[in-house]
C-alpha cells in the first residue's frame, strides 16, 4: 500500500467534539441479536484492530449526540443528522453530512482536500503536497469515518486502560466483538468506559460508544447503520464547486494554513495523554464574527450554557457535558477534554 496515502477517509470533527477527542459520527446500537463467534483475547483483538487496513467501502451513519451542546457555525458535528461515508481503500475519502435542509461535504482526493457548505455557499480547497503523509493532512482529513476514529481512540487509550472483550454484537448486519476500554484508577476522567464493536471478519471498528458513571445509556455513540465493502467510483473523490460558490484557499505550508482552516476552526495543541488528554487552543475571532453574523449571540450562549469561573489562568466560562468539559476564557482561549474542570484549569495555568 502506498504509505503516503495510508490515512483513512475525511475527518469532519467539529471544534467542541474534536476537542473532547471523541470523533464525530454516531448511531444507536440497534436490536440485532448477538452472534456466536470464536473466543478472542483482548490484546489480540486490539492488535488486529490496529493492524487492519480499511478496504474500499461505503456506509451510512446517523447522529445520536447526547452531549447537550448547542449547534455553532463551524462545528458541523454538533448539528449533523446523518452522513454518507466513502473510502477507496487507498487513502481517498468522502463524507457528506446532512444538517436539516443543508449538507456539509468533505472530499479527500489524490492531491487536494475540499470542504463545502451548501447552506453558506462556500468551499475551501487545500492542495496536498506530492509527498503528503499523515502529518501533512488537514485535521479534517485524518480519519473521522467511524472505523478510523474508533481505531485512533483505541490506539491512544490502550496503554492507560484495562482492556477486555465483553461478548458480541451485530452492527449494520455484521458480526462483531465488543471491545471494552476502562480507565485505570489513576486516570482523571468523566468517562466510565468506551465500547468498540469490532467487525469479526475485517477487524474494523463499526461502532464506538462512550458511557459515563451512573447510567447505562451511552452519552455518545458512533458507527455505521449500513456498510458495504467493494470498489467505489473515482468520481466520488473529486469535487467541483457549484456555480456561484465562494471558494477560498488557506495560506501557509500545510492544508488548513497556520491558524487552522479557512472556515475559522482553531488550531489546537494537545497536552497530557490517555484519558487525561486536554486540548488547548484559541477561538479565532473570525469564528466569533461568523457566529454573530449568523445571528448567534456567543456571549449569551456562554452565559446560558456555562458558568463563570476564575483562577490563575484568568476568567471565563465552563461548559460541562456528560462526557466532557470545555473552558473558554474571556480573552478567547479554549481548553477541553473528557476531564473535570480542575484539570482544564491546571492545563491553562501550566501552559
Amino acid at each position: 500500500m502506498n504509505t503516503k496515502r495510508k490515512a483513512a477517509t475525511v475527518a469532519v470533527a467539529g471544534t467542541a467534539v474534536g476537542a473532547l477527542g471523541l470523533g464525530l459520527l454516531s448511531m444507536p446500537a440497534g436490536a440485532e441479536s448477538a452472534p456466536e463467534l470464536p473466543e478472542v483475547g483482548a490484546q489480540q483483538l486490539v492488535g488486529s484492530v490496529l493492524k487492519a487496513q480499511p478496504p474500499a467501502m461505503s456506509g451510512t451513519a446517523t447522529v445520536d449526540n447526547q452531549l447537550g451542546l448547542p449547534a455553532m457555525p463551524g462545528m458541523p458535528a454538533l448539528d449533523a443528522q446523518s452522513a454518507r461515508v466513502y473510502y477507496d481503500g487507498d487513502g481517498r475519502g468522502r463524507v457528506a453530512m446532512e444538517q436539516q435542509s443543508s449538507e456539509v461535504t468533505y472530499v479527500l482526493g489524490e492531491r487536494e482536500f475540499w470542504s463545502y457548505d451548501s447552506a453558506a455557499g462556500t468551499a475551501t480547497r487545500a492542495e496536498l503536497p506530492a509527498e503528503a503523509g499523515a502529518k501533512h493532512r488537514n485535521p479534517k482529513a485524518n480519519g473521522a469515518d467511524p472505523a478510523r476514529a474508533a481505531t485512533q481512540i483505541v490506539d491512544k487509550l490502550k496503554e492507560s486502560s484495562n482492556v477486555s472483550v465483553d461478548g458480541t454484537a451485530r452492527v449494520a448486519g455484521r458480526a462483531a466483538y465488543e471491545l471494552v476500554l476502562t480507565p485505570k484508577p489513576d486516570e482523571r476522567t468523566l468517562v466510565r468506559e468506551v465500547r468498540v464493536a469490532v467487525d469479526a471478519e475485517e477487524r474494523l471498528p463499526l461502532r464506538l460508544s462512550v458511557l459515563t458513571h451512573g447510567t447505562t445509556e451511552p452519552a455518545f455513540e458512533m458507527g455505521f447503520s449500513e456498510i458495504e465493502f467493494g470498489p467505489q467510483p473515482d468520481r466520488l473523490f473529486e469535487f467541483s464547486p457549484p456555480e456561484g460558490t465562494k471558494v477560498t484557499e488557506p495560506e501557509g505550508d500545510r492544508p488548513g494554513g497556520p491558524r487552522g482552516d479557512a472556515e475559522g476552526t482553531p488550531e489546537l495543541e494537545v497536552t497530557g495523554d490517555g484519558w487525561d488528554t486536554v486540548v488547548i487552543g484559541r477561538v479565532p475571532q473570525e469564528l466569533r464574527d461568523r457566529a454573530e453574523s449568523d445571528g448567534v449571540d456567543v456571549n449569551g450562549m456562554l452565559e446560558r450554557f456555562g458558568k463563570p469561573v476564575q483562577g490563575e489562568f484568568g476568567s471565563g466560562h465552563v461548559i460541562e457535558t456528560r462526557i466532557g468539559t470545555a473552558l473558554i476564557t474571556d480573552d478567547g482561549r479554549l481548553a477541553a477534554g473528557a476531564v473535570p474542570q480542575q484539570v482544564l484549569q491546571q492545563a491553562l495555568e501550566n501552559r
